[in-house]
Parts: structure tokens; sequence; C-alpha cells
């Protein structure tokens, strides 16, 4: 089971989010795919994502993130076992989000929400200080991202596998050239898959 959380702001109806589940349904496993719209809250993102994955697998289980997400996929490593690909994550989103208190709108359908104060002290409670077995993550950070600082990404994930990407941007622009190497760490074998959906 691959389960993809998208960023603050965001909605599974962004870039990454689209083409993961598009590939998916190529190969014939759209049915292990899910990617939930996130609330504001991250309490309550927490909550809606521990009762998607209630009873899987951890060994079977993997949580992509990207931005926020991967800052809730990380700690879902930590808690559950599984493994996590982070797309460029935020590392200290209590810091990166507190301008954001307030209305504000999603990107993908102009609606507005409201982040409310107590959500960066529910950010702060969910604060992963070192990761453990960094064998379970691999991150893509890139160099050109103009949200965040690639450098944090970097030193936050040591010994995990990392691909740094020399310029492009948060949203990864070019995530379909690393989609190959996510779903492979992922554990889809692509070339079984998609011979079972041809035949």
């Amino acid at each position: 089971m691959i389960l993809y959380l998208h960023g603050f702001r965001s909605s599974p109806q962004s870039f990454k989010a689209r083409l993961m589940g598009q590939r998916m349904a190529e190969l014939g496993l759209q049915d292990q795919y899910v990617c939930p719209q996130l609330p504001a809250s991250p309490a309550g993102a927490i909550a809606l994502v521990g009762s998607l994955i209630a009873g899987a697998d951890p060994a079977r289980l993997t949580v992509v993130g990207s931005s926020l997400g991967g800052f809730y996929a990380t700690w879902l490593a930590e808690r559950t076992g599984c493994r996590a690909v982070l797309l460029n994550p935020a590392v200290k989103p209590p810091r990166e989000l507190e301008s954001y208190v307030g209305v504000t709108t999603q990107y993908h359908s102009d609606e507005p929400f409201e982040f409310k104060r107590e959500y960066v002290d529910e950010l702060r409670a969910l604060m992963t200080e070192r990761i453990t077995q960094p064998e379970r993550y691999f991150l893509i950070a890139a160099t050109g991202d103009e949200v965040l600082d690639w450098r944090e990404m970097v030193a936050h994930y040591p010994g995990a596998r990392q691909t740094v990407i020399q310029g492009s941007d948060h949203g990864i622009a070019e995530f379909a050239d690393y989609l190959g190497d996510v779903l492979a760490f992922c554990g889809v074998n692509v070339a079984d898959a998609a011979g079972k959906a041809v035949s």
C-alpha cells in the first residue's frame, strides 16, 4: 500500500499526487494507492491517516509525503516502522507555518480555510528530532526549492537514501524522472505489475 500525503494548502489534485496515481492505475495497482484530502489541523490529519492505515502491515506500507506531508510521513514512519519517501519535506513546520495563522486558501480550488494558532502547537507535538533506521527513508530534495531549505532536509535524514536535484523547485517539476525510483523503493515491481496489467 502506498499512502500519499500532500503538502500545506495542497490536495490530491497536486501534480505529484496525480502523476503517482495515474502510474499506479496504469500498473493495475490503483487499489493499493490512497491519497486523502488532509484537514488543516495536524492532529486531525494524523487521526485521519491513522484510520486509513489501521491494520496495515508496516512491511507492506510506504508513506510518500510532499512538503508538510513529508513531515507527517516521518512521524508515521517512526511510529509504525513503515517506509517513507520524502519529497522536499518540511523539517521545522512550526517555524515555517507560523506566518500562515489566519484564513488562507487552497492552491487547487481557492477554497478558504482557517489555519488556527493551536495548529502550530499540534505541529510541535509531532516533531521528530532525529530519525531511527535511516534505511527506511528515501529523501528527494531540490536545491532550487523556493519555499524550504534543502540543506536542512539533507541534515535531518542522515544515513538515508538521498537524491539531491540540482535546481528544480518546491513542486519538483521533473518528478516523472524520479517516479520509477520512488515506486521501486515502495516495493512496487514495475516490470511484473506492468506485465500483469497488459495481460
